[in-house]
């Protein structure tokens, strides 16, 4: 097949996307697909669309803003251009994450306890506001923005205003939850709509204290132990949580869905990834070569999938 990937971007995850893409070019080419490589920048678009135009198919290897969030689905579905992976809605949503877990709520599936604010109010009362609200520690993040960037981990009030300016460079919504200490998982899932099932439950031990940026793309800056040492029921709950937080926003292909398992053992949901990342520290393709799934036959896979759908 004629595979177009589009990777890089514009957003503050490009060298994240252009890790993926890397990875996704390589393995398409190795399965034998003509590729059509793109470094996507919404400034050259007449000039992406020509390129992109008589493709069979699209696989999107782009993270954050103007990839993620649902921006470059819509212009592949005005195109008529098939592509892998969620569509504009499920992407948007996901990439919403306010939005996400008032739908996470609303289906049983335990979300930390949380409140968005807006730009238009000024610092002062969103950190009065904070205050009132919560206990510390806290944790302020933008609400549309990945790879732990814009987010602060309040043990202080003292850092309380400086985190809001932090999260605001990075979105007009911030979303502040209290802070779960915890184990940090994760669940990947895959599958035709409505018959999805979840991949090995991966604990991820970050070499430093949180499981920052530095932790997730460096090499050895985190260890995935797969499948992660907990009993069978919390398995259970988390495969069945990851499927149905994939299914409720709506998803398709794949996805990967992130938790916090608190000190209670009850696992609280963080996020679902439409556009997990697929570089060699990635954790997805981790959970499908626990089911000895190497990197191109999950590829592949998605391939499959998509042509079905």
């Amino acid at each position: 097949m004629k595979v177009a990937v589009l990777y890089g971007g514009t957003s503050k995850e490009r060298e994240v996307s252009l890790s993926t893409g890397k990875g996704i070019i390589q393995a398409l080419k190795k399965l034998g697909h003509e590729v059509v490589d793109i470094d996507f920048n919404p400034k050259q678009l007449y000039v992406i669309m020509d390129r992109i135009k008589d493709v069979d198919l699209v696989f999107i290897g782009l993270h954050g803003k103007q990839g993620e969030d649902g921006t470059v689905q819509g212009l592949l579905e005005l195109m008529d251009i098939p592509y892998i992976g969620s569509g504009v809605l499920a992407s948007s949503l996901a990439m919403d994450k306010s939005k996400a877990k008032q739908i996470f709520e609303m289906h049983n599936i335990p979300v930390a306890k949380g409140k968005t604010y807006s730009n238009q109010a000024s610092v002062e009362d969103v950190h009065d506001d904070i205050l009132n609200t919560f206990n510390l520690p806290i944790v302020i993040k933008p609400n549309q923005e990945g790879s732990t960037l814009g987010l602060s981990i309040i043990n202080d009030q003292s850092q309380i205003k400086d985190a809001i300016d932090l999260a605001f460079t990075h979105d007009f919504e911030i979303l502040v939850e209290e802070f779960i200490k915890g184990r940090e998982l994760t669940c990947a899932v895959i599958g035709k709509r409505g018959h999805e099932s979840a991949l090995p439950v991966i604990e991820i031990i970050p070499k430093s204290e949180y499981y920052d940026y530095e932790s997730k793309y460096s090499a050895g800056g985190s260890e995935h132990i797969c499948p992660a040492q907990i009993n069978e029921e919390i398995t259970e709950q988390i495969l069945n949580y990851s499927v149905k937080a994939h299914q409720v926003l709506g998803c398709e292909t794949y996805s990967r869905v992130d938790f916090i398992l608190n000190e209670n053992n009850q696992p609280i949901i963080l996020e679902v990834n439409t556009l997990p990342g697929m570089t060699p520290t990635s954790l997805y393709p981790d959970a499908a070569n626990a089911v000895d799934m190497s990197y191109e036959e999950m590829l592949e896979k998605f391939i499959l999938l998509t042509i079905e759908e």
